[in-house]
């Protein structure tokens, strides 16, 4: 997701007390434990006129354990669960109504006793209509984005990362579900508007007024991601030869913007090269890339990502990093799009655990920069990030209320991954280990202890209490100095057990490095008072 003040809006904030709600929305409780998503046939018709939407989606699921008389089905008001059917053999078409009690934001399904067999397979058609949320502040404080473009066309949205994909449509609502085989999403909307998703377009049919467009997505999906696209748009496509073989490309840009929007997504090609080399092959091959113009800032909307920068260099023309290099490529093409790695291929499988998102994606822009400008303005940008940290609250946000992290996900995930770096001092087993986990956490759900092991085998790095301090502590390491009788005394404060850095300190003409803990240490010093500490490392320094 693009970096924003607003964060606590999305999350709720760390510090905000929890409730019966954020754990139903949060944890695996007894309506989920049992059953498996498999698939989605998500359907909808869009009545743009009264900004309402209809529609049913079929859920296919897999019985994994002994099942409860209750399936947790999330859908957020003010949308409206119509009614529930249980189909009991994908073999089957014979419907079977089940009831259904509304809780909150959840529809509990009374599931007849006795009938569900454990790793047997089922769907459940699920009939909803409403006018779901409008979005206040797109992306961040999401919802549904009712716009026109500048002919004065439908242009129309959604974005609910943190809020749900529950606020439209009925869901296992939890960023660890994912279904395995897919989805299919059909988009009935007027015929002189286009209707894009996620996936591959199966199929376009034009009815009286009314067109339907059937996307397939044949890769597993976060839900938040499952998104749609309506507007007038134009289309082209082109194909990139990558490390799989022929990678589809295909963009969609409102009808005014077609010759600006294709000058400025000439970066496509180079970032996904850049891309690939350092973090492996290109997640979806299956579905493609796309890049869509949308009417917010931008999303990681798998296989088609939303664009909404207005055809600028940085951020909304803004440079984050105060470096200048910030503003030689466009941040949003270049950050969502490092999300298919890290947040769409690679998910956390709990919210508490989004700096794997976030911050693993800010550091694509990094990665970005070098293949376009060198190692040294990459790292300089890379330090550069670090001035936008707070550290008002843990990186690592609370578990099972459906809690994202502190804002510092991002630039302080990012330092995270240069310090490692930093400490690796081998550029190329670093990119190993980048590539090494999108092979081993391909498509997978994560969390961040599984990270944390995996970047500690694969650096040769002792890393527990650096990520002890890190991520799961708000104050950074401040280093505790003086210079005395010929010698530097040094330790750091604030810090973890264990926790150590080699920080390099000079002075004039000399320079030298100092393995530094949170014990008292002293080295020999004839080089003067005038000292400065590397800035390689997210530290401070007080004498």
């Amino acid at each position: 997701m693009v970096f924003a003040t607003l964060l606590a809006m999305v999350t709720g904030g760390s510090a905000r007390a929890h409730n019966r709600a954020d754990t139903l929305r949060g944890s695996n409780g007894r309506g989920r434990l049992w059953w498996d998503v498999r698939r989605y046939h998500l359907s909808t018709d869009f009545n743009i006129a009264a900004r309402s939407i209809s529609g049913y989606n079929q859920v296919f699921f897999k019985v994994t354990d002994v099942a409860t008389d209750s399936m947790q089905i999330d859908l957020q008001q003010p949308m409206v669960l119509d009614s529930a059917f249980l189909i009991p053999s994908i073999y089957s078409s014979r419907l079977q109504k089940v009831s259904i009690v509304q809780d909150g934001n959840v529809y509990w399904l009374k599931m007849p006793l006795g009938v569900l067999k454990k790793d047997s397979t089922y769907s459940v058609m699920l009939w909803f209509h409403g006018s779901p949320r409008a979005a206040v502040n797109p992306p961040w404080d999401g919802g549904f984005s009712w716009r026109t473009d500048g002919a004065g066309k439908p242009w129309v949205a959604v974005s609910c990362q943190g809020l749900g994909a529950s606020v439209w449509w009925p869901c296992k609502d939890a960023q660890w579900e994912e279904p395995e085989e897919g989805m299919r999403v059909t988009l009935r909307v007027p015929d002189t508007l286009m209707a894009v998703s996620n996936g591959r377009l199966e199929s376009q049919t034009r009815y009286d007024g009314t067109a339907s467009y059937v996307w397939e997505v044949h890769n597993p999906i976060n839900n938040y991601d499952v998104t749609f696209y309506i507007g007038d748009y134009v289309h082209w496509t082109d194909t990139l030869k990558g490390e799989k073989g022929k990678l589809d490309l295909g963009y969609y840009v409102l009808r005014a913007n077609e010759q600006k929007a294709k000058k400025q997504f000439e970066v496509v090609k180079p970032m996904l090269r850049c891309f690939e080399y350092w973090m492996g092959p290109y997640p979806f091959y299956e579905d493609g890339y796309k890049l869509v113009e949308a009417p917010y800032l931008g999303m990681e909307h798998q296989s088609a990502v939303a664009y909404g920068n207005n055809y600028q260099m940085g951020y909304k023309g803004m440079d984050r990093s105060l470096t200048g290099w910030g503003l030689k490529w466009d941040y949003i093409i270049i950050h969502e799009s490092g999300h298919e790695w890290f947040g769409n291929s690679i998910t956390a499988a709990d919210m508490a655990d989004n700096w794997v998102h976030e911050g693993f994606t800010s550091y694509t822009e990094v990665l970005f920069t070098e293949c376009l400008l060198g190692k040294e303005k990459a790292t300089k940008y890379s330090r550069g990030l670090w001035h936008n940290i707070d550290n008002k609250g843990p990186v690592i946000g609370s578990y099972g209320v459906n809690n994202e992290g502190d804002g510092d996900i991002y630039e302080k995930g990012a330092a995270v991954l240069h310090m490692i770096r930093k400490m690796m001092n081998n550029d190329e087993k670093f990119r190993e280990m980048l590539r090494g986990m999108n092979k081993e956490f391909y498509h997978a759900t994560v969390t961040t202890a599984m990270v944390e092991d995996y970047m500690e085998l694969k650096s040769g790095l002792s890393l527990k209490p650096f990520f002890e301090q890190y991520l799961r502590r708000a104050e950074i390491p401040q280093i505790e100095y003086n210079i005395a009788d010929g010698f530097i005394n040094y330790r750091f404060t604030n810090v973890v057990a264990g926790f150590q850095l080699p920080v390099t300190v000079t002075a004039g003409e000399t320079k030298v490095v100092l393995n530094i803990t949170g014990d008292w240490q002293k080295t020999k010093w004839t080089a003067g008072y005038n000292v400065r500490f590397g800035d390689d490392y997210l530290v401070k320094a007080k004498n």
